[in-house]
């Protein structure tokens, strides 16, 4: 996106009702320096060139608080050509961000600034509980040094209403408390709105309405638009002449998390009678479908007992799948072991293909593997069918070059 398309589009946003002076004033209370910001800075102003990306849900992927902050950055530093890499995917979890940020974000290019929202997916769309959301956040953390340890993070929690009641029975939710765990950990910044578009609501400076629901409205954009400026101007204070590492934490908050997560074709698995490696014919198959999972081959199947195998590496199998009205159940198998059922059919599956991140076999001891698939017979009450599609594999463990 260019300069002037993005000012355009946050010039568009804002316009449209949103003026600074009709905005409540924020608190200090909710965004929280950790470590530092100040590398990005540098390398703005010194190298006149930026590489900024955001990855996150449909929070990410709509024109919200992404463009804004985009605006900013081109505004407050003009001669720096930015790159901004949009990786939001509209229903994705964190798991599935830390399978996918290899591939959506740091294949790009070194990330300078760094924003990740996954706190409403994770609750909402994914239901994970503490450790799978920890997994999934720490997971992309660590990619994200791995590849340049001098990238800036900040963690933005955004608000539903189930988020918003437990907050104001003094009950943290668990995807927030999951997140600040590990950025506490690593010192990673995290930005709470939250928290304070809770604590607005209930002063009664503003309304959920006003702020426009799980997808903010251009106003609720701007709300959080104003704290990610408070605290970048924070972290962008003390003056520096060099970039530097940032702070390495001796262990990981947890030692499954997925930090050697990436996907995987499912073009490798050895394939038996009833499996095509293909793009499905998307007209003939009913539910929504949305346009940037079309034109690509995956690995499909619809015939109860059909199996595939894939040898693999690593702690932790599963897939990236479209899950659809007529999804289907899988049993797994590895290493010969005991059988288990897998249900592909999600509560948004019903007039959609919906995409989500389904867990094979996790907590293997490092080293090889071998997963044997097949369709159950059996599939949920409210699926239309045994159907079975899968984008990528997410394998946590060492890559094997072919």
């Amino acid at each position: 996106m260019t300069y002037l398309q993005i000012m355009s589009v946050a010039l568009m946003m804002l316009s449209t009702s949103v003026v600074a002076d009709e905005l409540p004033d924020v608190s200090d209370d909710h965004y929280h320096l950790r470590g530092s910001l100040t590398n990005s800075k540098f390398v703005f102003e010194s190298t006149k060139r930026g590489h900024v990306a955001f990855i996150g849900g449909s929070i990410t992927e709509m024109n919200g608080y992404r463009p804004l902050m985009s605006a900013y950055l081109q505004q407050q530093f003009p001669a720096t050509q930015f790159t901004f890499t949009n990786a939001g995917i509209a229903s994705t979890c964190s798991m599935t961000g830390a399978y996918r940020i290899q591939r959506d974000v740091l294949s790009k290019g070194p990330v300078d600034l760094l924003f990740i929202e996954f706190a409403v997916n994770d609750d909402q769309d994914a239901g994970f509980d503490f450790a799978h959301a920890v997994r999934g956040m720490e997971g992309m953390i660590a990619h994200v040094r791995r590849h340049n340890p001098q990238a800036d993070i900040i963690v933005t929690h955004f608000a539903n209403p189930g988020m918003m009641d437990r907050l104001r029975q003094a009950e943290m939710p668990v995807s927030m408390a999951a997140h600040n765990a590990v950025c506490k950990h690593h010192r990673i910044s995290t930005n709470d709105l939250c928290s304070e578009i809770t604590q607005l609501i209930d002063a009664k400076k503003t309304t959920w309405a006003m702020y426009g629901g799980v997808h903010p409205k251009p106003y609720g954009n701007a709300i959080c638009q104003s704290m990610l400026v408070k605290l970048l101007q924070q972290g962008w204070e003390k003056p520096v002449t060099r970039v530097t590492s940032h702070f390495q934490a001796a262990s990981l908050f947890d030692a499954k998390s997925y930090v050697d997560g990436h996907f995987v074709s499912p073009q490798k698995a050895q394939r038996g009678t009833g499996w095509r490696f293909s793009e499905p014919a998307w007209k003939e198959i009913k539910g929504s479908f949305r346009n940037r999972f079309g034109g690509a081959p995956l690995l499909h199947g619809q015939k109860p007992e059909s199996e595939f195998r894939f040898a693999f590496e690593g702690t932790f199998m599963g897939a990236f799948v479209l899950a659809g009205p007529d999804a289907g159940v899988v049993e797994v198998q590895v290493d010969g072991g005991s059988w288990r059922s897998v249900n592909f059919y999600h509560r948004h599956s019903r007039g959609l293909h919906y995409p989500r991140t389904v867990v094979f076999a996790e907590d293997l001891k490092a080293g090889s593997h071998v997963l044997t698939v097949r369709i159950s017979k059996a599939t949920d009450a409210r699926s239309r069918g045994w159907a079975i599609r899968i984008m990528e594999f997410a394998v946590n463990g060492p890559q094997i070059k072919d």
